[in-house]
């Protein structure tokens, strides 16, 4: 039987097997699955969390449980499409146990995988969900509110740091100034950096309408 290609941008099975099969860490013994990503290798727009919760953990994916379900409703709220227009993922592939942050040991172990998804997507922004994933790929503890929202220029890449949706579950107010409607609006300014207003200039996305 002939083997199908691969759609353009798809990582190597043999990576994604290796990936599957990670034994580097401790977290490895009690995984159910390596939680590598979802979306698309070849979107403009790569999204990375933290580490897989439980949901994540049964299924295999990033950001499927509650707070990846309303994280999903913000993208689409500002006009992205989850499956097709970003990659996501998390700085580390295995669920740490209870749901605790992820220890200094185990994203040393994981981050040469999250080097190798950066680079293959190369993506022209990258949204970091939370403090751990900003701490991990940009060395920087400030405090999430004085981070999110903030263009950041490092390593040749554009980051924005926005609130992790865990945060925005327990502080569900989507009033003006509150971390709901602040969080829709720094995705509004990843989607107008993506964008250019004149249709024929060949954007990538049309320009988002004003809120």
């Amino acid at each position: 039987m002939a083997v199908m290609p691969s759609p353009p941008g798809s990582f190597k099975q043999s990576w994604l097997e290796r990936c599957r099969q990670c034994s580097r860490c401790g977290l490895s013994a009690e995984r159910q699955h390596v939680v590598i990503s979802r979306g698309d290798p070849s979107a403009k727009v790569m999204v990375i969390g933290e580490a897989p919760g439980a949901s994540e953990d049964i299924q295999g994916l990033p950001f499927v449980g509650r707070s990846g379900q309303l994280l999903d409703q913000l993208l689409r709220t500002v006009g992205f499409n989850p499956d097709s227009d970003l990659f996501i993922c998390n700085v580390v592939k295995c669920r740490p146990p209870n749901n605790r942050k992820p220890s200094s040991a185990e994203l040393r172990a994981c981050r040469p995988w999250i080097e190798e998804q950066l680079a293959h997507v190369d993506p022209l922004v990258v949204v970091l969900v939370g403090a751990t994933a900003v701490a991990a790929m940009l060395k920087r503890k400030q405090a999430m509110r004085s981070l999110r929202g903030v263009w950041i220029e490092q390593a040749g890449r554009l980051w924005m740091p926005v609130f992790h949706p865990a945060y925005l579950l327990r502080n569900p107010s989507r009033e003006p100034g509150k971390p709901v409607a602040m969080t829709l609006e720094d995705l509004r300014q990843v989607r107008l950096r993506l964008c250019q207003c004149e249709p024929a200039s060949g954007a990538l996305f049309p320009c988002p309408p004003p809120p």
